[in-house]
């Protein structure tokens, strides 16, 4: 009895455990992806050993993807070597990992999910325990099929009330962590309850959960619900443990009332800085992003989109879907046609911009407003650029002015 993250686990485990007890559990899932492959596959060589279950392994090509340099492309190639040679069944190459995964049908509520990628905490959307580790833990994931884990205190993140647009989830997500802390979190799981969680889609939990990690948080864990399941249900091969939590222990309560909301940046260089958009409105920028796990899904697209709608952007913007399915998905919706005419750069599925390494560095000085989910120097390229971190709403808007703008400006 007890949180999500002590159910999920003790689950797996088939006993009671408490928060502070280190656990060896099995894992459902291992991911690495091209830019951290390479250096798993180097643990496995070094431990000797080969990938333990195959089966549950899966490599995703995102963060440089199609290849930007000869380096990136050696990577592929290592990763694909790795695949080969392990005989991995799954190798994935349309979108970010944290959202391809559960589009196929990879991550169930129940399971136990570790990947070489700090932002593997998006999957506790679908009530999976689910974090990010470096890449020889994940190597010895692969090799034994199991992982070890203190099992962590969690933090109950209660909301309450309806959120009014254009606030969304992101705007939430900045106030949460501008209250917790980038460190406030540390080692702990954030579990989100309370009445305003059955009115929030999977998109809003997925960016919810996106950010835990920016909180120090070991895991974010919303629970299974129909919601939930229903999203799943045409794409999991399998039946889902949907556990809940038992007469939890939480060690803090944080409470957000989501109708006092609006629209939010982050400024950097931290992501704990959040404060609201009409405060810095009118702030130039050189260049907006909509994309990244954290904003890149559908209903993201179409918020850029709505704002964007028959205007030109002022300034270089670029959109990048998270995945192929997101992608023709926005274009059957016409999103991708809006953003185009409006001028915006659409690029394939990935992580795009996010990591400063192709499709939108940033030059010295320059300011750029983005949906993704860090804004450390220079995350986006030269270290003197400065990064504004807002909703897809907020983005657009600030691409049609070339300065930060509040979206209920426009409305």
């Amino acid at each position: 009895m007890g949180t999500l993250a002590e159910e999920i686990i003790g689950a797996r485990l088939g006993r009671v455990v408490q928060a502070g007890e280190t656990v060896v559990v099995p894992v459902d899932l291992v991911m690495s992806h091209d830019t951290t492959t390479a250096l798993v596959a180097e643990g496995l060589a070094e431990l000797g050993c080969p990938v333990a279950h195959p089966e549950r392994a899966v490599v995703v090509f995102d963060h440089i993807t199609p290849a930007a340099t000869v380096a990136a492309a050696q990577q592929q190639q290592a990763a694909r070597a790795f695949v080969a040679e392990n005989r991995i069944p799954t190798l994935l190459t349309d979108g970010i990992s944290h959202q391809v995964l559960p589009e196929h049908g990879l991550v169930a509520p129940g399971d136990i999910v570790v990947g070489a990628d700090s932002h593997t905490v998006t999957m506790g959307a679908f009530g999976a325990f689910a974090t990010g580790m470096g890449s020889t833990d994940v190597a010895v994931a692969y090799a034994t099929g199991e992982t070890w884990l203190r099992v962590p205190a969690t933090i109950e993140v209660r909301l309450e009330g309806q959120l009014v647009a254009p606030v969304v989830a992101k705007d939430l997500i900045l106030e949460v962590v501008r209250r917790i802390g980038s460190d406030g979190a540390r080692y702990q799981a954030v579990e989100y309850t309370g009445p305003a969680t059955a009115e929030l889609a999977v998109g809003d939990r997925m960016t919810l959960c996106n950010m835990a990690v920016e909180m120090g948080g070991k895991a974010g864990l919303f629970a299974a619900d129909h919601t939930t399941l229903s999203w799943l249900q045409d794409r999991l091969p399998r039946v889902p443990r949907a556990l809940q939590p038992r007469d939890p222990h939480y060690v803090r309560l944080e409470v957000f009332q989501l109708d006092r909301l609006e629209p939010m940046v982050a400024t950097p260089p931290a992501v704990d800085t959040a404060r609201p958009v009409r405060e810095l409105a009118g702030l130039e920028v050189d260049q907006v992003f909509i994309g990244t796990c954290t904003n890149g899904r559908l209903a993201d697209l179409a918020a850029a989109a709505a704002v964007l709608h028959g205007r030109q952007v002022a300034v270089r913007t670029i959109a990048v879907p998270a995945s192929r399915e997101v992608y023709l998905a926005a274009l059957r919706a016409g999103y991708i046609e809006s953003l185009v005419r409006a001028g915006v750069a659409v690029e394939s599925a990935g992580c795009g911009p996010c990591l400063g390494r192709h499709k939108g560095v940033l030059g010295p000085g320059e300011r750029a407003v983005t949906t993704m989910s860090r804004n450390f120097r220079g995350r986006m390229g030269d270290p003197s650029s400065e990064i504004y971190l807002v909703s897809p709403a907020t983005a657009a808007a600030t691409a049609l002015r070339g300065r930060l703008t509040d979206p209920r400006e426009l409305s």
